[in-house]
């Protein structure tokens, strides 16, 4: 935006201040002028002195009009103003200079941020003010956006390498078929086929990512304890074939938020739970209640032992530690990312942490939906 140029806000400050101090000052030689009036006559008295014993005359006594008072005054009053009009506008700089010294270095670092440097950070040392309380919010701002694009840039990535892959593979199999006179075109297109799936569904997860992500959804009653009776019940058959056992309990957990997200929420944890558990004999539990003003979603899995550092992974897009995800099984690595995005924008928490026995435990708060 263009805008015409005006005064500084650090002149407009030095202007207010002398501005404040000449009006005191006048307001201050006012005060005195009327006191001094109480006490004059309106013309000069003089008074010439009596005879004394020898025949001396004393002293007379002259008593000022006020036009002799005013003669006097106004010189040094005058003197006094400009003084004080001197002094207000030089300490008037000064002081503004000092009180906005703080916005110029976070103008400084909104400067350096417009110009794509997330890095830099204020740091404002001093005791805690109302500058000191900007600074700390721009830097935990700067801090925010920084993580957000780092992010966002590690998933563009990711998700171009993941896109690339099944694009790569179909061109490699048409490329063979191509050159090969007794191809097989039933295979062919079976092959085809499931690549083409993949990125089918790839795709639907970063449509629903970017769905969750720009909140367009609307709002609605949702009870997390029937969303998860739907989730248990549509991957049963997926348990049963990896021999895993899964138990749904818990209370009545009323959350505000979209139906269909929560339930891919539940499907994905539930899912992920089956996947990475034991190879026979896994159990998966899942559990709703309400604590403190919120419902609480939990699912829990038996599984391999699992590092601190690991489980801090979990949730990155096609991560899993510091390897790739590869298509051992079904899905395309974006399950608990999925959910991570889902659970922010239901201004709910994700947290994971790894069973002492074995597994993953994942607890998922969103806020209570008051009837």
């Amino acid at each position: 935006m263009v805008r015409e140029p005006g005064m500084s806000a650090r002149l407009k400050l030095a202007l207010s201040y002398a501005g404040f101090l000449m009006v005191a000052g006048a307001l201050l030689l006012v005060i005195v002028w009327v006191f001094l009036l109480r006490y004059a006559p309106r013309e000069a008295i003089s008074l010439r002195g009596g005879l004394d014993e020898n025949g001396m005359r004393g002293p007379g006594f002259f008593i000022p009009g006020r036009l002799d008072l005013w003669e006097a005054f106004y010189p040094k009053a005058g003197a006094a103003l400009g003084l004080l009009l001197v002094l207000g506008l030089a300490g008037g700089w000064f002081l503004a200079g000092r009180m906005l010294a703080p916005l110029n270095r976070i103008a400084a670092a909104a400067r350096l941020a417009t110009g794509g440097s997330l890095s830099h950070r204020i740091r404002m040392e001093g005791r805690n003010d109302e500058f000191r309380e900007l600074a700390d919010a721009f830097d935990a701002m700067l801090e925010r956006l920084d993580a957000h694009v780092a992010e966002q840039q590690r998933f563009a990535a990711n998700a171009s390498h993941e896109l690339r892959t099944p694009l790569a593979i179909s061109q490699t199999m048409l490329d063979v078929a191509r050159s090969d006179p007794a191809r097989r075109d039933d295979e062919l297109l079976d092959r085809l086929y499931l690549v083409n799936a993949r990125a089918i569904e790839l795709t639907e997860a970063l449509l629903l990512m970017s769905r969750s992500d720009q909140r367009t959804f609307t709002r609605e009653r949702v009870d997390l304890s029937l969303v998860a009776e739907e989730a248990a019940e549509t991957l049963l058959p997926l348990a049963e074939r990896r021999g895993a056992a899964i138990t749904v309990s818990g209370d009545v957990a009323a959350a505000d938020g979209s139906h269909a997200l929560l339930l891919q929420m539940a499907t994905n944890l539930v899912h992920n739970a089956i996947v990475h558990n034991l190879d026979d004999g896994g159990t998966v539990r899942v559990a709703t209640a309400v604590h403190s003003g919120h419902v609480v979603f939990t699912v829990e899995n038996t599984g391999p032992m699992l590092t601190p550092h690991l489980v801090s992974t979990l949730t990155e897009p096609f991560q899993r530690g510091t390897r790739r995800i590869r298509s051992d099984h079904p899905g395309v690595g974006l399950g608990l990312a999925i959910v991570k995005s889902i659970v922010g924008a239901h201004d709910g928490t994700l947290a994971l942490a790894a069973r002492p026995e074995g597994g993953l435990r994942v607890e998922v708060r969103l806020p209570l939906k008051v009837a």
